[in-house]
């Protein structure tokens, strides 16, 4: 149940944070939010139980590391109209479902793109750093937020005893749980999509009960080297935990990045091998989606036998004219800023090094 998480995330923020006054009435507004949409949804449901009924058929899941351009990749793919993402507005306000007549107009989205206009000038490079828009396709940690169990409160602040719970004792099959129930409820106003296009890096810490709650999951995975996304996760996480503690680390948080990401592949590697679910992934290195989205679009629908029809592509296009890279301005970072030496990345991700020599051999 949520209750868990609740409490382990109000005992860690009051215990270990260190918020600023601004962090503490922004952090504590987030979470009555959650809670208030939390109560919401579970409202909308005990009302009109038929909603379970709804079907989420052949999701597919973007489960790439951070930084190695999964949310880019879910928003282009989500220009296609075979696809429906959860939109940012629709997991910090999700009552009542949206309707066909409410889904690309209504007062939520105003709200939430006013929220997102003053964050971008709290944290004036975080837009460099990370795509987001109010009407723009979240991953799923806004939708665990709402079961208090994402990692979502991590990007906000150091929650050392938090982020241990997440990683080794929370209840990711229950997690799952509730990510379907929660889009059997975006569902149930009327947007039904031929397929669910979802994503999170931390699906690869629930590999297996992915697999248990959607069986018939697709799943798309970028690659890059942990020297790579390390230190640009590390750079916008700093940049998000300034709006709310002055007393933020970056070296602290580099060094605890590289122990959890470097554990999340190890449990993943070993995961994938168990559940023999290859024919349900494509792999593909962050590199050649820089070097050619379109054409690494194309080799994801051929293997799924999907079809793109041509006004899909155009849109997929057209946005990829409009978000162009550095747009916003060059994320520049190094391991250098951020204490994570190579000996530490060598020892952490030696299993998923090999794992990336072996997917660039022909």
């Amino acid at each position: 149940m949520f209750e868990d998480g609740l409490e382990r995330l109000i005992h860690s923020v009051k215990n270990e944070a260190r918020l600023t006054t601004f962090g503490k009435f922004a952090l504590r507004n987030a979470v009555q939010r959650s809670a208030n949409s939390r109560f919401q949804v579970e409202k909308a449901i005990a009302e009109n139980p038929a909603i379970l009924n709804e079907r989420i058929n052949d999701p597919v899941f973007i489960i790439g590391m951070p930084r190695s351009g999964t949310t880019i990749l879910q928003a282009l793919l989500y220009r296609d109209a075979a696809h429906r993402s959860p939109l940012c507005w629709e997991c910090l306000l999700p009552c009542p479902a949206p309707t066909p007549e409410t889904y690309r107009d209504n007062p939520r989205i105003d709200t939430i793109r006013k929220e997102f206009d003053i964050m971008f000038k709290l944290v004036p490079d975080l837009r460099m750093k990370h795509y987001m828009a109010a009407d723009a396709p979240q991953e799923c940690v806004g939708i665990t937020a709402l079961n208090f169990c994402s990692y979502q409160y991590l990007a906000q602040a150091t929650l050392p005893s938090y982020d241990h719970w997440l990683s080794n004792e929370a209840d990711q099959l229950q997690n799952l749980r509730w990510h379907k129930r929660f889009l059997q409820f975006l569902q149930s106003g009327g947007i039904r999509p031929v397929r669910w296009l979802l994503k999170s890096p931390l699906h690869l810490l629930r590999l297996k009960e992915l697999f248990e709650v959607y069986p018939d999951a697709r799943i798309v995975m970028p690659h890059r080297e942990p020297s790579r996304f390390l230190a640009s996760v590390t750079s916008l996480i700093t940049s998000t935990r300034s709006l709310y503690t002055d007393h933020h680390d970056p070296a602290q948080t580099g060094q605890t990045l590289v122990k959890t990401w470097g554990a999340y592949l190890d449990g993943f590697l070993s995961d994938r091998e168990e559940i023999g679910t290859e024919n349900s992934f494509v792999d593909f290195h962050f590199d050649d989606f820089v070097g050619n989205q379109m054409g690494i679009v194309d080799a994801i629908y051929d293997r799924f036998g999907w079809p793109l029809d041509p006004q899909s592509r155009a849109r997929m296009e057209q946005f990829l004219q409009e978000e162009r890279k550095d747009k916003h301005g060059v994320h520049s970072y190094s391991l250098e800023q951020f204490g994570i030496a190579r000996a530490d990345i060598d020892r952490n991700f030696a299993a998923y090094t090999r794992f990336l020599k072996a997917l660039k051999e022909p």
